[in-house]
């Protein structure tokens, strides 16, 4: 674990104690679509999900690949004054296509000064052995993270998002890609319909037993244009408050293992997208108000794990 004055290991930390400075990501949309998408699983997407597909608000995606990241380091360098940088493959489902599709698109992203690692998301039933070849070969020689969406282990709750997969299939990612020498993230949401404390943690525990390196936990929140803003439209119903996140969040921490390096612990939209809960654009006050709770209780990330 980080031994910054943190209660948890950020990733920040983790960066600074593997690079030796800060490194900065490079988000980008690689033009990939989903099976939940092009009708394979199912079509629209996740309940949740709009268009632009988690992309960030930022990215140029009528640029290529290449441009994009090019464009992606020009600002990081104009306003951080940046050096190293990690190429983050983050719209929609980036190992969706054929191996040999893949490697072309992955071949756009490497020979940039600075860059130290590259970040994959996408979901755990687009991954094989063969994609994570691909990987291997196309990034040899920096830090690779994959990242794969979960959100819940509650088989319910997934049908009710229509994820289109189930546990298993997370489970099966993980295993594969433990066979790799790359970083193995999760994206969890907290605050999904019909969940409960005890569910929403035992997500936590199960992802604790099953050894990732790295969590992003999210605010259910709900954007425009997706079938979720639909449903909360016509019946809205009721979404967690930032004084129900915040000590749930820190009951997380409490029970993951020290060692999983926190990518993420809240939920961010741009304003003119969101429909709700409004607090989520208050990023600042809930991160500090995390850590306030944690200092409240004299706790810290880990302090009651037990394998």
């Amino acid at each position: 674990m980080s031994l910054s004055s943190f209660p948890y290991y950020r990733f920040s930390d983790y960066l600074k104690e593997t690079f030796g400075e800060k490194v900065y990501r490079v988000p980008l949309d690689a033009g990939f679509s989903c099976p939940n998408r092009d009708g394979t699983k199912g079509i629209g997407g996740c309940i949740y999900c709009d268009a632009r597909g988690s992309a960030a608000p930022f990215v140029r995606r009528e640029l290529s690949v290449r441009e994009q990241i090019q464009d992606g380091i020009e600002r990081v360098q104009r306003r951080y004054k940046a050096r190293k940088f990690i190429v983050y493959f983050q719209a929609f489902s980036n190992t969706y296509e054929p191996p040999g599709i893949l490697e072309k698109v992955y071949a756009q992203a490497v020979g940039f000064d600075g860059m130290v690692g590259v970040a994959i998301a996408t979901r755990p039933d687009c991954i094989d052995r063969e994609r994570l070849e691909v990987i291997r070969k196309m990034f040899s020689g920096f830090h690779v993270w994959l990242e794969y969406g979960l959100q819940t282990i509650h088989e319910r709750t997934l049908g009710w998002m229509q994820r289109g997969h189930g546990v298993d299939a997370f489970v099966e990612a993980v295993r594969l890609t433990r066979s790799y020498p790359f970083r193995v993230g999760a994206h969890i949401i907290f605050g999904l319909p019909g969940e409960t404390r005890e569910m929403m943690l035992e997500t936590v525990r199960f992802l604790a037993e099953l050894g990732i390196d790295d969590l992003k936990i999210h605010m259910l929140h709900i954007l425009k244009g997706t079938h979720l803003a639909d449903i909360y439209t016509k019946a809205p119903f009721e979404l967690l408050t930032m004084e129900e996140y915040i000590p749930l969040v820190c009951d997380a921490l409490e029970i993951l293992p020290p060692s999983v390096v926190i990518q993420r612990l809240t939920g961010d939209a741009p304003k003119e997208n969101l429909v709700a809960p409004s607090w989520i654009l208050k990023k600042g006050e809930t991160l500090h108000g995390i850590r306030n709770e944690l200092k409240r209780r004299g706790t810290f990330q880990g302090i009651y794990w037990k394998k």
